[in-house]
């Protein structure tokens, strides 16, 4: 297996960044977005997103070898990030940390790709004075819910519906602390289940 690494994203890697979503979104995540928002899936466009997101902080990148295989976009969390559903806003609103995406490549999972990720954004949270995280993940992603209940993140009762290309999609909305260390992530091994 060649080295697994978590570094800062460079706008060179916009491309495989863009490569990773495509294949999350028309694979693992297949089931929540509409057909037309993946099939009107514009690479260059994404790229160029991607680009310019990477020239500033908060974009990591993960690798294996020369491979970048993940992602993950982290910052200060905006105040609709972090209201409740009502629209109040808790008082420790200006130390809340939002992991915007964290996404690894379904062919790269079960690696701990995801969960260095996780640590890597959380320190970097925790240096620029965020006292907890939050992200937002799809209601029906079972997947993405359970990893982070691995790290302690757990629903906190707020939802919301994004507009997904004309189809609703609910969010829930998890939260915990950002004194993470890195756990590898159980493979089938572990569980006493063959590897498939």
């Amino acid at each position: 297996m060649a080295i697994a690494h978590v570094r800062p994203a460079a706008p060179d890697d916009a491309p495989a960044v863009t490569a990773v979503q495509r294949e999350v979104w028309t694979s693992a995540w297949a089931g929540f977005l509409p057909a037309g928002l993946t099939e009107g899936f514009d690479d260059e466009a994404v790229t160029a997103a991607w680009a310019r997101t990477a020239a500033g902080p908060g974009l990591r990148v993960a690798t294996e070898g020369d491979v970048v295989v993940g992602f993950c976009l982290a910052g200060a969390a905006g105040e609709d990030d972090v209201a409740d559903a009502v629209g109040a806003v808790p008082d420790d609103a200006g130390r809340v940390g939002l992991v915007a995406t964290l996404l690894v490549s379904p062919r790269w999972g079960r690696r701990g790709h995801g969960g260095r990720l996780l640590v890597a954004a959380a320190e970097e949270l925790r240096a620029d004075g965020a006292a907890r995280g939050i992200t937002w993940v799809p209601e029906r992603d079972a997947a993405s819910r359970a990893f982070y209940g691995r790290t302690g993140w757990e629903p906190d009762g707020t939802v919301r519906t994004l507009d997904a290309g004309g189809r609703p999609l609910r969010e829930v909305r998890l939260g915990g602390s950002l004194d993470l260390e890195y756990a590898p992530e159980p493979t089938a091994d572990d569980l006493g289940l063959p590897l498939l």
